[in-house]
């Protein structure tokens, strides 16, 4: 009954877009699997009315940023349908009505053409799971004040999902897979706002790879039995490849990557 509460406060934080308390706060003790007992109760009140989960989102993978957050190991959550956005041409315009302090972060996104078998150590077989990969802008939301967390906190509050931006897919072929895994983990990604340079990134900032991220995931919920294991047809992005940073209204946004065949990423946000 905890659980289900604490969940129905966080969805409504979310639904408004509004602080919350932080679950460590009231809750003795509180720690990764209480918080995933809330999200996997969050799930059921978001596919309860009308959502659909598309895919996952895994946070926390670049540990360049942990010590800012307090962070100590990745997390994930779900992707609906309704926080799912598809970049037509590789640009969109993204409200951020109902959002309280997002931020954006770069990544790398696959879709699955089979589950990921659990221990998967070597990115080239992990791709071989994968039916393509994008650019994409995960945008992150914190409902607790001044982005201030307990580490489990952080998937209480849907580890911090709020939009995902797909920009246009590259199909993973059937050969050359240990050559395009080098690439991935190789590749360099600058971010840049209104023209100005923001940060870099390069693949391996991901778990030292995108695909052991994606590794990361399978391992996780082969543990996690309220949760179902990852499908075929699912969109999992892999975590930001530089700083999560604060965005506003009216900015345009731009992740470039180079060494991959992926088309650079446009967004630009309005009120």
């Amino acid at each position: 009954m905890k659980s289900a509460n604490t969940a129905r406060q966080l969805l409504d934080a979310y639904d408004r877009g509004t602080l919350a308390q932080r679950p460590s706060a009231r809750i003795a003790d509180f720690g990764w699997d209480a918080a995933y007992d809330i999200a996997a109760e969050i799930v059921k009140l978001r596919c309860a009315r009308g959502e659909r989960c598309v895919g996952r989102k895994i946070g926390f993978t670049n540990r360049n940023i942990w010590p800012q957050y307090g962070a100590t190991a990745p997390i994930w959550s779900h992707v609906y349908d309704r926080t799912l956005i598809h970049a037509g041409g590789n640009r969109a315009t993204v409200s951020l009505r109902g959002s309280v302090s997002p931020r954006i972060e770069p990544e790398i996104a696959f879709g699955l053409r089979a589950a990921v078998p659990p221990g998967s150590k070597d990115p080239a077989r992990i791709l071989e799971a994968v039916k393509w990969m994008a650019p994409s802008f995960e945008i992150v939301d914190c409902h607790y004040a001044d982005w201030k967390f307990a580490p489990a906190d952080s998937v209480a509050d849907q580890s911090f999902h709020w939009r995902l931006i797909l920009g246009g897919p590259y199909p993973i072929p059937a050969h050359g897979l240990a050559q395009l895994a080098d690439e991935i983990g190789d590749c360099e990604l600058t971010l840049t706002c209104e023209g100005k340079l923001k940060d870099k990134g390069v693949g391996s900032n991901a778990l030292d790879h995108p695909a052991l991220a994606l590794a990361f995931l399978a391992d996780t919920l082969a543990g996690q039995p309220q949760f179902a294991a990852l499908g075929a047809g699912e969109i999992i992005t892999t975590g930001t490849l530089t700083a999560a940073l604060p965005i506003r209204s009216g900015e345009t946004w731009i992740s470039a990557i180079s060494g991959l065949p992926l088309a650079p990423l446009t967004v630009t946000f309005s009120a």
